[in-house]
């Protein structure tokens, strides 16, 4: 069955994007990563994100026309139809895109099945008949734990890449995929709020 949540007002478009929610446990783990880091960084120099709203991103949509929230609701209900529920660990740590230039400070996610993949493949083939088109880029599973401040000097961003480099990040948790989620996302002066338009189930749940 697909849940919604819709707020009962929307502006004509909405910041969209396709995800897996994440189990408080592991929110929790990754705020105790979060913490560890921002006693090891500059001041200052990152944005963390919200642990409560960190989530694994399948497919970023970008500006959705709020009359499109059905079709594409029904296309995520036909891709999560096409794989079972699955598993993935939440293990180690990185920079996007190096540890010498980090913009972005993550967590790695490994689901050795391929399930994981299969969904994220199965998403875009179906929302890009709906004007979402494949990025040209590999899929690389993780969750983002903070974002370097653009105004940041060289010096501060590689003392961030090495503190994040220095960081041993071992097992933090196990997520069960048994759903996957269209979110709506507000950009706020204090950070990113987070709201879930529909979830729609894998197969077999």
């Amino acid at each position: 069955m697909v849940k919604r949540t819709e707020p009962a007002a929307q502006p004509p478009t909405l910041r969209a994007f396709i995800a897996i929610e994440l189990n408080e446990a592991v929110q929790i783990a990754l705020r105790e990563v979060q913490d560890r880091l921002k006693k090891a960084v500059p001041p200052g120099v990152v944005r963390w994100v919200n642990p409560k709203g960190i989530h694994l991103t399948l497919k970023f949509l970008g500006d959705i026309p709020a009359s499109q929230v059905q079709e594409i609701t029904e296309a995520l209900t036909r891709a999560g139809a096409s794989v079972t529920p699955f598993t993935f660990v939440v293990e180690g740590r990185g920079c996007f895109p190096d540890f010498r230039r980090p913009n972005v400070i993550w967590v790695a996610v490994t689901e050795k099945s391929g399930a994981l993949a299969r969904l994220q493949k199965a998403v875009e083939a179906e929302v890009s008949p709906l004007g979402y088109p494949p990025e040209g880029r590999a899929f690389r599973p993780h969750l983002t734990l903070g974002r370097t401040n653009r105004d940041a000097g060289g010096e501060k961003l590689r003392q961030v890449g090495a503190a994040v480099e220095n960081t041993v990040v071992e097992v933090l948790g196990t997520v069960e995929v048994r759903s996957l989620s269209l979110m709506r996302s507000d950009l706020r002066p204090t950070g990113a709020v987070y709201t879930r338009l529909a979830e729609v189930p894998l197969g077999g749940v």
